[in-house]
C-alpha cells in the first residue's frame, strides 16, 4: 500500500513519456518501479477501506490508516497501520521497520488480548488480517530477493518475470509484472505456483496523480483458485506531511498516535 535514485532522477522518472526510448535493463525497470510504488515523498498518509469477499460473495470490511516514513532515500522505511473499523479489530496495530539489506521487523498488536506479536520472516507471505493481501504486501518485497528478466516491452508496459533467489522463501515459483512505461507503477502481477498455474493476481484498478506523484487509489488481490478477492480503496492521501520518527516505535502499538491518525482539515 523505493528511492534507488536521487530526487532529480525521480523527477525525471515521473515525467517519463511512454514514447521515450524504452529501457533494456530489467534491474533498472524494477528499481524505478520500486521507487514509484513505495517512495512517493519523504513520508505519507492514507486511509484505506478493505473489502474481503469469498467465492460466495460474502463480505468482510476493514478500515485503517497507513502512516509511512522514509528513514533515508532509497533505503529503510517505517510503516504504521492502525485499524478503526469494525469494532472487533479497532485499535489493532501493525508496525513495520523495513530494511533493504535484511529481513524486515514486523509487529502486530492485538488489543483484545493486549498482546504484541512478532511476525517472523517465515510468516511474511501469510494473510494480513484475514485478507488476500499478505503482510509483505504492506511494505513491499525487496528487489534483491528475486532475479528479474525483461521478457517483453509493449507500447504501454514493461513485462518482467521474477524468480525468488531462495525458492524456499516464498510460496510462488515465479511471478510476472506489468509495469506502466509512463508512470512506472506496477499495474498487474500474476503469481505462478510450482505446477505452472497462475493462482494469485494483484491488479491496480485506479490511479491518480497526488501532490505530483502517480498514486494507486484502488487495487485488488484475487485468489484465482478459491475465487476470493480483496479490494482496497485508498482515500485522503497526502505526502510530505512531516510525520516524526517517534510515531514508528513499539510504544505506538499500544498507544496509537491519534494526532497523526486524525484527518487534518484543509
Amino acid at each position: 500500500m523505493q528511492k534507488f535514485f536521487s530526487v532529480t532522477v525521480a523527477a525525471l522518472v515521473l515525467t517519463c513519456s511512454a514514447y521515450a526510448e524504452p529501457l533494456t535493463s530489467a534491474d533498472e525497470v524494477v528499481a524505478r518501479a520500486n521507487l514509484t510504488a513505495y517512495y512517493g515523498g519523504a513520508d505519507g498518509r492514507s486511509e484505506v477501506r478493505m473489502i474481503i469477499s469469498d467465492a460466495q460473495g460474502r463480505e468482510q470490511r476493514r478500515q485503517f490508516t497507513v502512516l509511512r516514513r522514509d528513514v533515508e532515500d532509497a533505503g529503510d522505511q517505517q510503516f504504521l497501520v492502525v485499524f478503526s473499523q469494525p469494532s472487533d479489530v479497532r485499535d489493532t496495530v501493525f508496525l513495520v521497520n523495513k530494511h533493504v539489506t535484511r529481513d524486515d521487523d514486523r509487529w502486530l498488536y492485538l488489543p483484545g488480548l493486549d498482546l504484541v506479536k512478532r511476525i517472523s520472516a517465515g510468516d511474511k507471505r501469510t494473510s494480513f488480517v484475514g485478507a488476500h493481501y499478505f503482510y509483505e504486501d504492506v511494505s513491499g518485497r525487496r528487489p534483491s530477493e528475486d532475479t528479474h528478466e525483461l521478457i517483453e516491452t509493449t507500447n504501454e508496459f514493461y513485462v518482467l518475470k521474477h524468480v525468488p533467489v531462495d525458492p524456499q522463501s516464498a510460496e510462488f515459483a515465479s511471478y510476472v509484472t506489468w509495469i506502466n512505461r509512463e508512470t512506472f507503477l506496477p499495474m498487474k502481477i500474476d503469481y505462478t505456483n510450482a505446477a505452472g498455474d497462475v493462482y494469485r493476481r494483484v491488479e491496480v484498478l485506479a490511479v491518480e496523480t497526488i501532490d505530483g506523484y502517480p498514486t494507486v487509489t484502488a487495487s485488488r488481490v484475487s485468489d484465482l483458485l478459491s475465487g476470493g478477492k480483496t479490494d482496497m480503496q485508498f482515500r485522503y492521501i497526502a505526502y510530505d506531511v512531516g510525520i516524526p520518527a517517534d510515531v514508528f516505535t513499539e510504544r505506538s502499538l499500544r498507544t496509537p498516535p491519534r494526532e497523526w491518525l486524525e484527518r487534518k482539515a484543509d
